[in-house]
């Protein structure tokens, strides 16, 4: 089969690799018909840490099951079905509380070793689904591809941000960051009630995309002003950071109220000093949070098919398989908010 793999030096080619075969009673093949290019990729493969040359790329993936293992009880040859970004076993003390990303048997698609042992990816003609039942879910009808691929991860993350911040109807929502993630958190925060959400992003386009979905789109130096503005002064009663690393904390702390929450899913590298005076004095809350499709299944679903939120419309291109080295340099370069690859 075909299979967007990495290269090395920072680079992806599309190339001819073995295709998956059933190695457990769990799993599933899928013939993957739309997956995308998130940021999470851009990031392992600019790094290259734990990632194989020649290793398949992608963990955002719908398609239809082509072959099921004994085991597999909900899924069926031609079930059209999208796939959460990770795997869990679905039956450990983790799972049953919903805690999937804590699962020992967690595995993450197509990005080495990064968040344990290697996977490979679903930019790909064919992908393997260990513990089917659990990862993989039944698109139903109504919900088109383009769609449904974010439920996996872009969608599920960003709302994962709302429901872990918990903000009571009316409140006003900071979110920092206009990729995709942080459009669809401010998305699923209108959707759950917020008053106001204040999109904080450097780049024009983004803050147009926000503005016309909703949200008060402002670039990063007038964001302060603005919460203030928004709140008679007292700053956003909720801040999820979309960023990641020391300056989206450190930014999402200038913006958070008294008694204020602040929620992470950007993706964090390093240490950051939590300015614990402050978070004492003011009884912050800060929160980290990660998408999954697996617990929060039936609300995405539901926010998708009532049109309460639309994850397709930071899909800027859809490119065939052999387009996607090129839609990995435009995404790299900002050039482009989202990547689809049609198969």
């Amino acid at each position: 089969m075909r299979a967007v793999t990495f290269a090395g030096d920072g680079t992806v080619r599309v190339s001819d690799v073995p295709d998956p075969r059933l190695e457990q009673p769990a799993d599933a093949i899928v013939r993957v018909r739309r997956a995308a290019v998130c940021g999470t990729d851009l990031h392992t493969v600019a790094h290259g840490d734990g990632l194989d040359v020649g290793a398949v790329l992608g963990h955002e993936f719908v398609g239809e099951v082509v072959e099921t293992g004994a085991a597999v009880a909900a899924h069926r040859p031609g079930d059209t079905v999208v796939g959460a970004d990770f795997t869990a076993c679905g039956s450990c003390w983790w799972c049953r509380r919903g805690d999937h990303w804590e699962c020992p048997q967690r595995r993450f698609f197509g990005t080495g070793t990064a968040f344990g042992p290697p996977l490979p990816g679903a930019q790909a003609e064919l992908v393997r689904v260990p513990f089917a039942d659990t990862v993989l879910r039944a698109v139903p009808d109504g919900i088109s591809p383009d769609a449904a691929v974010f439920l996996g991860d872009t969608l599920a993350t960003g709302y994962a941000a709302v429901r872990r911040a918990d903000p009571l109807p009316g409140d006003t929502v900071a979110v920092l960051g206009g990729g995709p993630v942080g459009q669809l958190a401010a998305l699923a925060a209108q959707a759950c009630g917020a008053g106001t959400v204040l999109l904080v992003e450097p780049v024009a386009a983004r803050r147009d995309l926000a503005g016309r979905e909703g949200s008060v789109a402002v670039d990063p130096a007038d964001a302060q002003p603005s919460a203030r503005l928004l709140t008679d002064g007292r700053g956003a009663d909720v801040v999820i950071d979309a960023v990641g690393g020391p300056h989206g904390l450190d930014a999402a702390f200038e913006l958070v109220r008294r008694r204020g929450t602040v929620v992470s899913v950007g993706v964090h590298a390093g240490d950051w000093s939590l300015p614990a005076g402050r978070a004492f004095a003011d009884e912050l809350s800060l929160r980290f949070a990660i998408g999954d499709l697996m617990r929060d299944g039936d609300q995405l679903l539901a926010l998708v098919r009532s049109g309460a939120v639309d994850p397709a419309v930071v899909a800027e291109e859809t490119v065939p398989l052999d387009g996607a080295p090129d839609a990995y340099r435009r995404m790299a370069r900002r050039r482009t908010l989202k990547s689809l690859i049609a198969l």
